[in-house]
This record gives structure tokens, C-alpha cells and sequence, in this order.
């Protein structure tokens, strides 16, 4: 297809074509943005589990060789929890953490909304098309002496707009779900650093009988 023939289909179209090429490239770039964002961060997410795992606890020294060397800022700013405030109870050091990750989770998804929107969106856009495209299709029967094929030529062009509009949901559909399954990843990723900070510089409570062998010496 040529450039002139998309660019008269797009006319025929009542221009609904040029509103989903924008909607296309709009969509290839929140996919290729948000795939690098959530690869990238979920492989250094493995890799600072990996890390902190071999942690000893309460070793701040390991602690902040890993806030320096592998953590990204979302998780440096689970890694700061520990490091910038004094030796705390377990319970609320826990809470300190759920408080960064419920800052931080929202950033996860953002603009994916768009490609939800552009699943449903675009088949209607299509649609849209393609009833114009019919109207200009059928206004050649008013001209006399019009050849029948005139007329579905017409309408099989009308339908590039429906084809078109399936297309970017189906690109949509695939890469949003993908994504998705990449924030989750993540966010189950944050609650495991999480448990194991909790596990490795949170204060346990003493127990009675703890207090009783302390009383004793």
C-alpha cells in the first residue's frame, strides 16, 4: 500500500484512521516504556534478593554496601528504612516498610490505564471508521450508470478501519496483560525484601522467660 492510498482510506475514514495511527503510537509507547522500566526493576529486584539473603543479621556494614552497590531507588528507599532509623521492634519496623511500598506501588502501573483504555477504544474507533467509510461507499449508487464492483471496492476499504482497530487491541490486550504480570512480580518482589529486613533488623520482643535468665545472672 502506498502512502497516498492509506493516506485517501484515512479520508474515506472521516479521518477516524489518523486518530488510530496516533492511538498506535501512542500505545507502542507506553509498551516500550513501561516494559523497560518493569524488566530493568525486576531484575535488579531478583538480584538484591539474591544479595540480601546472604546477609547476616543485623549486619549494617552488608546492609549499606547493598544500598550502595544494587539498589535501584525504589528498593533503596526499602533499604533506608533500617539504615537511617535506630534498631526498632519488629512490628513497627514492618509497618515503617508497608508505608514506602504503598508510596511506591502506584508507580508500578502508571499508564497502563492507557492500554486498558486502548483495548476497548480502538475496536470502537475501527467500527467507527468503517460506518463512515460505508456511507461513502453506498453514495456512489447515486451516481448513474455506477459498476457494482464500485461499490464493494468501497466497502472492502471500509472495513481496513474495523481490521485496523482489532489490530491495536490485540497488541494492547497482549502487552497489558504482560505488564501486568511484570508489576505483580514486582510487587511481590518489594514484600520480600520486606520480610526479609523485618527477619534480619527488626528487634524480637524478649520473652518472660529471656527476662527471667537476664534477671538471674
Amino acid at each position: 500500500m502506498t502512502l497516498p492510498y492509506l493516506m485517501q482510506l484515512a479520508d474515506q475514514s472521516g479521518g477516524v484512521l489518523y486518530l488510530m495511527a496516533g492511538l498506535l503510537t501512542l500505545t507502542l509507547m507506553v509498551i516500550a516504556e513501561r516494559s523497560w522500566v518493569l524488566r530493568h526493576l525486576t531484575h535488579q529486584g531478583a538480584t538484591l534478593i539474591q544479595a540480601l539473603a546472604a546477609l547476616r543479621d543485623a549486619d549494617q556494614a552488608g546492609l549499606i554496601r547493598l544500598r550502595e552497590t544494587q539498589a535501584a531507588p525504589l528498593h533503596g528507599a526499602l533499604l533506608d528504612v533500617p539504615l537511617t532509623t535506630t534498631p526498632m521492634p519488629e512490628t513497627i519496623l514492618a509497618s515503617r516498610l508497608d508505608e514506602v511500598i504503598l508510596r511506591h506501588v502506584p508507580l508500578l502501573d502508571r499508564r497502563l490505564w492507557l492500554l486498558d483504555t486502548t483495548v476497548t477504544l480502538a475496536p470502537l474507533l475501527g467500527l467507527l471508521g468503517t460506518i463512515i467509510g460505508m456511507f461513502h461507499a453506498f453514495q456512489v449508487l447515486a451516481t448513474p450508470g455506477t459498476a457494482p464492483h464500485a461499490v464493494t471496492g468501497g466497502v472492502a476499504e471500509a472495513l481496513v478501519a474495523t481490521a485496523a482497530g482489532l489490530l491495536i487491541a490485540v497488541i494492547g490486550l497482549l502487552f497489558f496483560n504482560g505488564l501486568n504480570e511484570r508489576v505483580r512480580l514486582a510487587v511481590h518482589q518489594l514484600e520480600t525484601l520486606k520480610v526479609m529486613l523485618v527477619n534480619r533488623f527488626g528487634q524480637r520482643p524478649t520473652s518472660n522467660l529471656d527476662q527471667i535468665s537476664a534477671g538471674a545472672d
